[in-house]
């Protein structure tokens, strides 16, 4: 069994949904269910008996404890963490607590989880730590990629966070002999991923006839990984990543946010037409959000040359499939569109 913490989220719940349509270990899957956590998406699993579902929070050091007593995992898969800038801007401390303490409290239970066990266990256990390419900082228009020795220069909250998290986890190997393994990702897509995140909210408001909005002059570069290829690094991570080592997770698609958005408002002129003509008319510039990095590349040789992983999608393809999926399923939409989420965004975007 392996232990996912965040397992209800957008990457988490779809490396969940990916491990158990590739193999048959059991997942026990740990999630506070925040604004961003969605049972929802891991219906499909009702009933299937790999997957154990428990609501709570990596910061009770006591339920990770017994958790880890309970089920015996033999390893740890890290997503849980707050991972919104804007949010990050608006309320810090939420993402000090849950990035910063939770990954601490998360650390120590699995150190002393491990330093209990015997053997081949013990030599086999791994806590594997999801990051981000946010706490490189930002790039110049020809700077090269980041790589795994690039230095850290966090410019949010959000990506000071994570910064912290992934320093953390470097010393509780580097200390206490963890076996670690760190995997810091460019902007990822795909299935599950919550609207206020640019692609699911571009096509959610074009949908509705509303704004789209692009922050500044739209030329800030991501890299873009599909979130299955994403799920496959952390695979071939878990099954062949050196203890100690970090993995810059990669899709090769380095693209501006506008030509994100026109890409999107193409793509549903041709599979859902609007009758008042192209979505492109509805797009939006707004002002920028306060210090706003301007480029993320991402050099994933590494995973590549160690480990043999290589991402299977395009951007092409898997934009097609993103856009496709959000199409068939807007009622999954409408639900994480209600409540908390709505207000947070009437209330930090009715200026704008």
């Amino acid at each position: 069994m392996i232990l996912v913490t965040g397992g209800a989220g957008f990457i988490g719940a779809n490396f969940v949904l990916d491990w158990l349509a590739t193999r048959d270990e059991p997942v026990l899957n740990l999630d506070a269910l925040t604004y961003a956590g969605n049972r929802e998406n891991l219906a499909s699993l009702e009933g299937d008996a790999r997957h154990v579902f428990v609501h709570g929070d990596i910061c009770d050091r006591a339920l990770i404890d017994r958790l880890l007593a309970e089920h015996q995992p033999r390893a740890i898969v890290h997503f849980a963490a707050e991972s919104h800038v804007d949010r990050s801007i608006h309320g810090p401390g939420e993402f000090m607590r849950t990035n910063v303490e939770g990954t601490f409290t998360l650390l120590e239970a699995a150190r002393a989880y491990w330093q209990g066990l015997d053997g081949e266990a013990k030599a086999a256990f791994r806590f594997h730590h999801v990051s981000t390419d946010e706490v490189y900082g930002s790039l110049g228009p020809n700077d090269p990629a980041f790589t795994e020795t690039k230095t850290y220069e966090p410019n949010s909250p959000y990506s000071a966070s994570k910064a912290a998290s992934d320093h953390l986890v470097r010393a509780w190997h580097h200390t206490y002999g963890l076996p670690v393994t760190t995997s810091n990702c460019s902007n990822n897509y795909g299935p599950y991923h919550f609207p206020e995140k640019l692609i699911p909210l571009i096509i959610s408001n074009a949908l509705a006839g509303k704004p789209l909005p692009i922050y500044g002059d739209g030329q800030q570069i991501r890299d873009w990984l599909y979130v299955t290829d994403h799920c496959s690094a952390i695979r071939a991570i878990l099954d062949k990543g050196t203890p100690g080592e970090v993995y810059n997770v990669g899709g090769w698609n380095e693209k501006p946010n506008i030509d994100i958005v026109k890409t999107l408002c193409a793509l549903l002129d041709e599979l859902k037409p609007d009758p008042a003509g192209s979505y492109s008319r509805l797009i939006t510039y707004v002002a920028d959000r306060p210090g706003h990095d301007r480029r993320y590349a991402i050099d994933a040789r590494k995973i590549e040359r160690e480990l043999g992983w290589r991402p299977a999608e395009t951007f092409e393809t898997g934009i097609r499939k993103t856009v496709e999926w959000y199409l068939a399923h807007q009622d999954w939409v409408a639900h994480v569109q209600s409540g908390a989420y709505r207000e947070w965004v009437e209330k930090n975007y009715a200026a704008r």
